[in-house]
């Protein structure tokens, strides 16, 4: 069960160095390289998408059919184990949001880098004229 959440976070670290690189000051073809690289690897990664949904809706179908621990019937072990289990909920959703967050980042970096790109081509276009 913690593999699926072990993923989401390697993915979500990997989103984060890329954004990091993307948005990083260099020189016009490194910046360039670096790019067309993540633009490569932005279309197979849409994988994550749908996986972070599919995972915050197993957390919403296991928070709407957890047991409630309130009563005083419950140990302080159970009640323990009740609030233990609503943090790492908490923890996973964020992670979920922040996946999808830092893809749609990257996307939109490389978009603008390419739109930036294209109107420095016309610019150029215009200039030899």
């Amino acid at each position: 069960m913690a593999l699926q959440w072990m993923i989401l976070t390697y993915v979500v670290a990997a989103e984060a160095v890329i954004a990091l690189l993307l948005t990083l000051p260099s020189p016009k073809y490194i910046k360039s390289t670096i790019v067309s690289l993540v633009s490569l690897i932005l279309q197979p990664a849409l994988f994550i998408i749908p996986f972070a949904g599919f995972q915050l809706l197993d957390i919403y179908w296991k928070n709407e059919h957890r047991l409630m621990c309130t009563s005083e019937i419950c140990t302080a072990a159970e009640r323990d184990r009740f609030e233990k289990s609503i943090y790492k909920a908490q923890r996973n959703v964020i992670l979920c949001a922040a996946s999808i967050l830092l893809y749609w980042s990257v996307y939109r970096i490389c978009k603008y880098h390419k739109e930036i790109q294209s109107l420095e081509q016309v610019e150029k276009r215009y200039k030899d004229q």
